[in-house]
């Protein structure tokens, strides 16, 4: 399966994406290790462009032929990108299931933009206002969306893995 997640810097995609990969057992793929290991790697400076992404659809479609459950972690802000989770998913026969990630408390999502410090050398944070300033195209179709400023992450996932499997059975 072929767990996409996608929302705003700072709205806590990678925290639930660990909590998740960890109680479900599957492998995390972040488009933002790989953008910064190119940035790092001095083949691509600051634009990486599209390069992350089609190696995390890459790396995802391998995972998934081997019957690995993926949590696809991204902002993923644009229907061209969402759409190209979607074939990885349907390329490797795999069922998926897209969750957007929000903070609906608006003051806190700005303190976590502005306080957190990046776990990954080299990677420059986003500030505030780029967050505010990123373009981040409608949904054509309902995620299952997931607040976190409702809790804390533990039950968050607990939520959020049952409603997963509902989204599975509704559609098999």
């Amino acid at each position: 399966m072929l767990i996409i997640l996608s929302g705003l810097p700072g709205t806590g995609k990678t925290t639930i994406a660990r909590h998740l990969a960890a109680r479900m057992d599957a492998t995390h793929i972040r488009v933002d290790t790989i953008e910064q290991a190119l940035r790092s790697s001095g083949t691509l400076k600051d634009d990486v462009g599209p390069a992350g992404y089609a190696i995390a659809y890459a790396v995802s479609q391998d995972n998934l032929r081997l019957g690995r459950t993926i949590i696809a972690d991204s902002v993923n802000p644009l229907q061209i990108t969402r759409d190209a989770w979607r074939s990885v998913a349907q390329r490797s026969l795999s069922p998926s299931v897209e969750i957007e990630v929000i903070c609906s408390d608006r003051d806190e999502h700005r303190r976590r933009v502005e306080t957190r410090h990046s776990d990954i050398e080299g990677l420059k944070q986003p500030t505030w206002q780029d967050v505010v300033d990123r373009r981040y195209d409608s949904w054509d179709h309902p995620p299952i969306v997931v607040d976190t400023a409702l809790g804390d992450a533990d039950n968050i996932v607990t939520d959020l893995i049952a409603r997963i499997r509902r989204a599975q059975s509704a559609s098999a």
